[in-house]
């Protein structure tokens, strides 16, 4: 099989980035990872507005984020979902971002493909922006599917680190972490960026060190960055050029040791296991044990 050519491999083999759409790419490999995060497109840029740091914007993110017919919708989903999970591991897991406007149906494809749906996580936002309409609640929450490739393999589930990162109880399925920070936007920003504390938390819960993390809507590689900083490897596929930029300079970035550093006291469940010396589930650096074998 041909080789893929890459966008950006960084010198230490753990953040790869490939440049096209997911639905093409991913038949052109065979290589199966611990973990997928996907953050696809929710289909709700429909002129909207909304409010940002005191600024009444437009939530169009772009013509990948229009809204299409239900029926298109669901075909969409169902195809990547269906190349996704022919990319893990039989004991892989993926976690599907998405709010009302999609979410509904990534869990019905997921049920249709076999997956086993493990929880849905509520990201519950601190800091949300207000509804400026005054004709609904505010909008602040998404939601965050888990699911396993199999109904009856076992997953990776990190229970007693979720604990600790808990104060010592058990986690549930609500999570109240804020929205995007400043900091994390110091590359550029992209539209429907995810904070570096989501990620972590959904990483730390799901893989253990060295593990292969697919993004297959990477954007602006949060997923990358979060996987680096915790000891995993990342494969990201983008197929808009701006965003492919902003995570190249995000990698550079964390290759700073300083920077890379202040990233990981910034992020709170980072910092608790630090703080408890607990290095069982989280690494330094990138293990190097090459590229991966499809890509040049």
């Amino acid at each position: 099989m041909k080789k893929l050519h890459s966008f950006f491999k960084s010198s230490d083999r753990g953040f790869t980035l490939l440049k096209g759409d997911c639905m093409e790419l991913l038949e052109q490999f065979s290589f199966k990872f611990d973990m997928i995060f996907a953050d696809p497109p929710y289909f709700l840029s429909n002129g909207g507005i909304s409010l940002q740091s005191g600024k009444v914007v437009s939530v169009n993110k772009g013509e990948w984020d229009k809204g299409v017919p239900p029926e298109k919708m669901h075909d969409f989903n169902y195809k990547w979902l269906e190349l996704c999970r022919e990319k893990l591991k039989d004991n892989g897991s993926i976690w599907v971002s998405g709010t009302y406007h999609n979410i509904f149906s990534v869990a019905s494809c997921m049920q249709e493909l076999g997956y086993k749906i493990l929880n849905v996580i509520t990201w519950a936002k601190t800091n949300p922006p207000p509804n400026i309409s005054c004709r609904y609640f505010t909008y602040s929450t998404e939601f965050i599917i888990w699911a396993r490739k199999d109904k009856k393999i076992p997953h990776i589930f990190n229970y007693e680190l979720m604990k600790l990162l808990n104060d010592g109880k058990q986690m549930t399925d609500v999570w109240r972490l804020p929205a995007i920070a400043r900091w994390e936007k110091s590359c550029g920003k992209h539209p429907t960026q995810k904070p570096l504390a989501l990620l972590s938390r959904i990483i730390l819960a799901s893989t253990k060190p060295d593990a292969w993390i697919l993004d297959p809507f990477a954007g602006s590689s949060t997923t990358g960055i979060a996987a680096n900083l915790l000891g995993r490897r990342f494969l990201g596929i983008e197929q808009e050029q701006p965003f492919l930029e902003i995570s190249v300079a995000r990698k550079h970035e964390i290759e700073q040791n300083d920077i890379f550093e202040m990233y990981r006291k910034k992020i709170h469940d980072i910092s608790v296991l630090e703080a408890a010396e607990d290095s069982t589930f989280i690494a330094s650096d990138v293990c190097d044990s090459g590229y991966l074998p499809f890509i040049e």
